[in-house]
């Protein structure tokens, strides 16, 4: 009995472990002393205070710099205001209308792409890109630079005021810059505004490196010095030089027109949207911070789209759209009829795909080989309607098909 006591009294020994298990560890994740406890939790808790503050600190310096990236068009937002009463107004809620304008200024980074004269610059690319309400599908129209339409009165970088007149397009900017291109758009088409972004070419080629480059399919080797652009045929992956030179070449392809270049324009873009949806650029930290640094860099906005938070927003409401469901197409358009190195619409197939684009409507592309050959049958049908009859054929109804593509073909299928 006594025996019993004196060995019960202290710490009472370990048990042995089972036969069989492994001895277990020491249990010294959490010391036993009280002190010693809130020592060790007072610490674990700095050390995950300080990963934090670190992590946290590191995200807001990548947020504050590329935010700080995106420059700013307060000008075209001020001259925009003087004639407010004059432009469209919205007819659907929460659909959205971009104008993307590509600037061929020789200025700065872009002097290598030929002489800056005095500043002078005009919209290289121009394109009205509509976002529909629901956002399941989105419709880019590209708009020739070398289309004659009427340029409003438009105030100038001097002071001054233009004359309204009716010139080639694309001078609209180097009158006016973004304000008398958005007004000149509006004016032609009678979609409002919403928003604007200017690229510049330096930026267009680090956006194409940042996702790693992007795959073309010629069938044809291509050769423009102008553009700096020499290509074998096949398939192959451009990256920013290249890119930049394939988008910008009329001379290496086909006839030359720039009809031919914003097809292939099209067809880049396409491309280009394919592969950071394909790869998850999107959803990857480390994949997307060199595409945002690109873009940012490259953007000038509007005030409402001058922020990271803005873009994003913006971003995150179309990246669900399907890749079939993003198309690209050229405004119908001819060779002026006083001078075929220029272009003019052609009516009323233009005024229809504007008021499509207002009203929020689909819009619908083919290839356009295959719209050719359906427009032959429809005439070889006799489905034309003829001048005196009243009753409009089965086919009048139905919506029209624009030569086009979408962002799911690509350029190599």
């Amino acid at each position: 009995m006594d025996a019993d006591v004196s060995d019960s009294a202290g710490t009472p020994a370990e048990p042995e472990p089972p036969a069989g298990d492994e001895p277990r560890p020491p249990a010294t994740a959490t010391p036993a002393d009280p002190k010693a406890r809130r020592r060790w939790l007072r610490w674990t808790a700095l050390g995950v205070s300080g990963v934090v503050l670190v992590a946290a600190g590191t995200g807001w310096w990548f947020y504050r710099k590329l935010d700080g990236n995106i420059h700013t068009d307060t000008s075209a937002a001020h001259e925009l205001d003087k004639y407010a009463r004059d432009r469209p107004a919205s007819v659907v809620h929460d659909a959205e209308n971009l104008l993307l304008i590509g600037s061929d200024s020789r200025a700065g980074n872009n002097a290598s792409y030929g002489r800056d004269d005095g500043g002078s610059q005009r919209s290289d690319t121009t394109i009205l890109l509509h976002l529909a309400a629901d956002r399941r599908s989105a419709t880019a129209v590209s708009l020739p630079r070398d289309l004659m339409a009427d340029l409003p009165a438009c105030g100038e970088p001097d002071g001054t005021t233009s004359k309204p007149q009716f010139a080639q397009f694309n001078s609209a900017f180097d009158i006016g810059g973004a304000a008398c291109t958005i007004r000149t758009v509006e004016k032609m088409t009678g979609v409002r505004i919403d928003h604007h972004m200017v690229v510049d070419f330096s930026g267009f080629k680090d956006m194409v490196d940042a996702v790693d480059g992007v795959e073309v399919c010629l069938k044809e080797p291509v050769e423009d010095r102008q553009a700096h652009l020499k290509l074998p045929a096949g398939r192959q992956l451009l990256h920013g030089e290249q890119a930049l030179g394939f988008v910008r070449s009329r001379h290496g392809f086909g006839d030359g027109s720039d009809t031919q270049r914003m097809d292939r324009q099209q067809q880049f873009l396409g491309s280009l949207i394919k592969k950071v949806q394909s790869n998850g650029v999107l959803l990857n930290p480390a994949r997307l911070y060199p595409v945002l640094d690109a873009a940012t860099k490259s953007l000038t906005t509007d005030p409402g789209l001058n922020s990271l938070k803005d873009l994003y927003d913006l971003v995150s409401s179309v990246r669900g759209i399907p890749t079939e469901n993003i198309r690209f197409l050229t405004v119908p358009r001819q060779p002026y009829a006083y001078d075929h190195n220029r272009d003019e619409l052609v009516q009323p197939d233009a005024d229809r795909l504007f008021t499509q684009l207002r009203q929020d409507q689909p819009i619908k592309v083919a290839p356009a080989a295959d719209v050719a050959k359906s427009k032959e049958g429809a005439r070889g049908s006799g489905g034309d309607d003829k001048p005196d009859d009243p009753t409009p054929s089965p086919s009048a109804a139905a919506p029209p098909v624009y030569p086009g593509t979408d962002a799911a073909s690509g350029m190599c299928g």
